[in-house]
């Protein structure tokens, strides 16, 4: 087997792949030991081509970090959270404010240049991550680039104002170029931001995770007119390497495998290393027979062309959503006395993939193990699955009755779960989905999410921001369309609970409780996030909820009109398992099921989260710790749980420090990068989200974060908010060293 994928089509392309990379030039990534001003700025969202989180400034250091103090803030005046990451250019701070707003600020002051509000926002919720940032070689055109709504858009960095000759009109559609009917894409846009080489933007994108979504294609565009370069074909088209791993022309209707998640450049070889997600639907695909390449891959691509240089999947046939997102880290490692150029990847599945940068050869073997086959009507699971003999795993990958929480729940939820538990099929990593509850450990949120991956460039060290969390999914069927079971001559509030029913009760409960933090309560949900939110999230998707484009207007003010008051609509449903009538559909559809994501993140003992680093010049752990304190545990004085639900990633420093900020009680911490001891930690008025950045002006070191979310202390949910318990003072934080200190 060749790179994870049966047949003599992959070999040779692996060989051919193999050439061309060496031949492009000895790999080598920047190193602080080789360039002395590498690592030096932040003007790249994660910090450098790179996305290692790593600074190689050093004015902040063990000796003086409890001296931290805030240099200034900016109030985001947003009603949303905001999980972003800075850049900083020269002396200019560039931010996502103003409900999805870009804001320019002094980067010493925080004081507020200019703002843009694109025109294609509509009514979406964004949630993005980051932006990019490119200059002509003279410094004499400096333009921001960024999707919203579904459009590539081109900024003036200078002023804020559109660049109208990019594109049509300053805007690219992103929904055209991808071999489909553009109006049949309902979402393409990205949160994170994809990555800048030389003349070029290459993006990935956020499909959506239902039957019918678009194909995740890789591509590249102009920076100055927005003309398509190159596209990778996610899903191969015919004659292109891994065609025979879908059924045949799956291209014209498949979806998913899109990177949503983050890239890594190597600038020297101009090679750009792309994980990619799983194929839709997740966790049923009678539909997509075969391996799915490049479905859950690791995409070695030539960033020039878009050429594939080589890849290894790491999941095949996905059925459990384990989408590879977080960055791939390079780094330089020693092995046998040599220097060997590495790329590491992190995984959902809690499993750390490390190859040799250039050839894709495992650095330690990669066993194909066989696992367990799906008892689903016409599903035809892999008959197995790689395995890393090392590193060791940096999550939990089994979950039974031994594994349940014995503090927060309560005695009848105790028993409640170890019935569930006790009874449902549970045959390790990689069990299929069935019929009847299933465990998935870690579930398809657990494990590594984007953002929790970073790297010491300098020593071969990574960090990993991890979560144990468990699933229990379950199987129903679902004839499309699925708008058959809502009566249409119902009264109002009887549609609104039809829809409720058919979209939202398998994930949220008969109840509206939801399962806090992961998924949250729809108890009076139009009093707590608000109208437009919820019509939003639930046409759009966010975070890990896919998006429901086919609900009209009228049927989303009747869920709200369910939701806000459940006693109005007391008359029964269909049930969702029930046939159509006779009269719906033609007869030719397909037989679906679907799955809601079955998130129990309270069930399991603490930790929740944890931070991991690994020397990959050995592939050895080097120390784990838990990451902050859940709040939920403060009732029983749990200490060390590692918070629920993180969304948070780690940024390192040349100067001994792992810098991180947590969405728990709203903390910044410091911990000792060889040691995981936390050195210092500081209160902020809200809880962060995403990845700080480090950068320095006038010879004064910053780290700057995103401070935007409700604290777990103040609403016990996950997910957009409008209105928590408590006001959110949303908000950018600068800390830096007394100026004094500073300048000694």
């Amino acid at each position: 087997m060749c790179f994870a994928t049966r047949g003599c089509r992959a070999r040779r392309f692996c060989g051919i792949a193999t050439f061309t990379v060496l031949a492009l030039s000895v790999v080598a990534s920047a190193s602080p030991k080789d360039n002395p001003k590498a690592y030096t700025t932040w003007s790249t969202y994660l910090g450098s081509a790179d996305a290692s989180h790593y600074t190689a400034l050093r004015q902040i250091d063990r000796s003086n970090v409890s001296k931290l103090q805030v240099a200034w803030s900016y109030d985001s005046g947003s009603e949303q959270p905001y999980a972003f990451n800075p850049i900083v250019v020269g002396r200019t701070m560039y931010v996502l404010a103003k409900n999805s707003s870009i804001v320019a600020l002094d980067a010493t002051t925080g004081k507020e240049l200019w703002t843009y509000h694109s025109r294609s926002l509509g009514q979406r919720v964004e949630g993005h991550r980051g932006i990019n940032f490119w200059q002509s070689s003279d410094g004499s055109d400096k333009r921001l680039l960024i999707s919203f709504g579904n459009n590539l858009e081109a900024i003036n960095a200078a002023n804020g104002e559109l660049i109208t000759s990019f594109g049509n009109g300053g805007m690219v559609n992103l929904k055209e170029g991808l071999g489909r009917d553009p109006n049949s894409i309902h979402q393409i846009q990205s949160g994170t931001p994809g990555i800048v080489f030389e003349d070029l933007i290459i993006l990935g994108s956020s499909t959506g995770e239902d039957y019918g979504s678009p194909p995740g294609d890789i591509r590249a565009y102009d920076v100055r007119s927005g003309r398509m370069v190159w596209i990778f074909h996610t899903i191969p088209h015919p004659g292109e390497p891994g065609y025979d791993t879908w059924p045949k022309d799956a291209w014209k209707s498949g979806g998913g495998a899109n990177c949503w998640g983050e890239m890594s450049l190597d600038q020297k070889t101009g090679i750009v290393y792309i994980p990619t997600g799983a194929p839709v639907y997740d966790f049923y695909g009678a539909d997509r027979k075969g391996n799915n390449l490049f479905a859950d891959s690791l995409l070695a691509l030539n960033a020039h062309s878009g050429k594939l240089v080589w890849y290894y999947q790491l999941i095949h046939h996905d059925l459990w959503d384990y989408d590879a997102m977080a960055a791939p880290q390079l780094l330089t490692v020693r092995r046998n006395g040599e220097d060997v150029p590495i790329v590491a990847q992190a995984s959902k599945q809690g499993f750390l993939y490390v190859f040799n940068r250039a050839t894709g050869k495992p650095i330690w073997p990669i066993e194909e193990r066989p696992v367990p086959p799906s008892n689903m009507p016409d599903e035809e699971a892999s008959r197995t699955q790689p395995f890393p003999s090392a590193p060791p795993p940096f999550a939990r990958q089994a979950f039974t009755v031994a594994d349940l929480n014995p503090y927060i729940l309560s005695p009848a939820d105790r028993a409640r779960w170890k019935k569930v538990v006790e009874n449902a099929v549970n045959q390790g990593l990689f069990t299929p989905p069935g019929l009847t509850d299933t465990i998935e450990m870690p579930g398809n949120h657990g494990g590594v999410n984007w953002g929790m991956t970073a790297a010491d460039p300098a020593n071969g060290t990574m960090y990993v921001v991890s979560m144990d969390i468990p699933a229990i999914l379950k199987n129903e069927r679902r004839e499309p369309p699925s708008l058959w079971q809502i009566p249409s001559r119902a009264a109002p509030a009887a549609q609104g609970k039809a829809v409720y029913h058919v979209y939202c009760e398998r994930c949220h409960g008969p109840e509206r409780k939801g399962a806090p933090p992961a998924i949250p309560s729809l108890v009076d949900a139009p009093s707590v996030f608000g109208a437009k939110t919820i019509k939003s999230v639930v046409n759009y998707g966010l975070n890990d909820m896919p998006g429901f484009p086919d609900l009209t207007d009228r049927l989303l003010d009747n869920l709200l009109l369910y939701l806000g008051n459940p006693a109005s609509a007391p008359e029964p449903v269909a049930s969702r398992n029930e046939p159509p009538p006779a009269t719906a559909g033609s007869g030719s559809e397909p037989v679906r099921y679907w799955s809601g994501y079955g998130l129990q993140p309270s069930i399991i003992r603490p930790p929740w989260t944890v931070m991991t680093a690994y020397d990959l010049n050995r592939g050895v752990i080097q120390w784990r710790v838990p990451l902050g304190n859940a709040p939920q545990g403060a009732s029983e004085n749990l200490k060390d749980t590692g918070i629920m639900m993180s969304r948070n990633g780690p940024v390192v420093t040349a100067s001994g420090l792992v810098f991180i900020a947590t969405k728990d009680e709203g903390k910044l911490r410091a911990y000792d990068k060889e040691s995981g001891k936390v050195l210092w930690e500081t209160d902020l008025p809200a809880a962060s989200e995403g990845v700080p950045a480090v950068y320095e002006v006038d010879g004064r070191e910053y780290i700057v974060l995103c401070a935007a979310s409700a604290k777990q202390t103040d609403i016990p949910r996950d997910g957009p908010e409008e209105q928590p318990a408590q006001p959110v003072h949303r908000s950018y934080i600068a800390f830096a060293l007394p100026k004094d200190r500073a300048a000694n």
